[in-house]
């Protein structure tokens, strides 16, 4: 029942749609940008309870409050201390390996205000855990959500960095202002 009415509420009273022409693998991550307001959160959690999955997500540990903490947990939410550097790529590359099935939905921005470098932990998991990373994009202005690429770590971070940026840089978020994609320098520049 909570399937239809996210699907009613996102599709029919929302008006998104999607296009999504990827396969969705048992385990994978799924960088989703732009990420410039919370409603990402809630487009994407709705949308993806609409299609029947489930897929764990990173939050910062402050929205881990009574009573917030357990609905998050209990709808994937997994929390991150971002004070610390700690091993959170190992741990849960280590997971995804152990698990029949492994879905990590991660905003590589990490924040919804505009920022010059992307982090790069979901691409560490991803490389670690031998696992595809599929790009999603929330497009405000057309109300779409999209996923036409899969991309395969290569190993080689900068470069296969430049084939996302380039993939996610004509998509607006809901506040395009805060949302750039990141310029890195083609190979052999310092």
């Amino acid at each position: 029942m909570f399937r239809q009415i996210c699907h009613t509420l996102l599709f029919r009273w929302g008006g998104w749609k999607e296009e999504v022409d990827q396969p969705r693998p048992e385990k994978c991550i799924i960088c989703i940008a732009p990420h410039t307001s919370n409603w990402d959160f809630l487009i994407g959690k709705s949308y993806y309870t609409a299609l029947g999955l489930t897929s764990n997500f990173l939050m910062k540990k402050e929205w881990f409050f009574w009573p917030l903490g357990p609905i998050f947990r209990k709808m994937g939410g997994i929390p991150v201390e971002r004070s610390k550097k700690t091993s959170l790529t190992d741990q849960l590359a280590e997971l995804a390996l152990k698990s029949p099935t492994f879905s990590l939905a991660v905003t590589p921005e990490g924040t919804r205000s505009k920022v010059e470098k992307w982090k790069r932990g979901f691409y560490y998991i991803a490389l670690k855990a031998n696992l595809p990373i599929l790009l999603y994009a929330i497009d405000f202005p057309s109300r779409t959500i999209v996923c036409k690429r899969t991309l395969v770590p290569s190993g080689n971070v900068e470069a296969d960095m430049a084939i996302i940026m380039d993939y996610y840089k004509d998509f607006k978020g809901k506040h395009p202002e805060k949302f750039a994609v990141e310029v890195i320098p083609p190979a052999g520049d310092a």
